[in-house]
């Protein structure tokens, strides 16, 4: 996993982007690519935006292990939100600061 954030920005070339079909609470899909990774604690996180509007706020996964895949799970537990939320905010103020 990578703390670092692909975007204009970057200085090194980019084989693929990692893309994922994200179905929202109304049974939309939306295309999602994988920009930041991030951990709190033992706990992998993972951000994606929106391929087709990146100016969307980003959607945070917890990634799990599935054998030798990984998988990205919503975050349901209130407190785990509230802590990974914190962790992402302070990373993103060191990032712009």
């Amino acid at each position: 996993m990578s703390d670092h954030v692909h975007d204009e920005n970057c200085n090194h070339e980019h084989d693929e982007e990692a893309v994922f079909i994200v179905t929202d609470e109304d049974g939309n899909e939306h295309e999602m690519v994988l920009v930041y990774t991030f951990e709190s604690g033992d706990q992998a996180y993972a951000v994606l935006l929106d391929r087709n509007d990146p100016e969307d706020d980003g959607v945070i996964f917890r990634i799990e292990e599935d054998g030798e895949d990984e998988v990205l799970v919503n975050i349901e537990d209130d407190a785990e939100w509230e802590r990974v939320m914190k962790v992402y905010e302070e990373l993103v103020a060191q990032e712009e600061g």
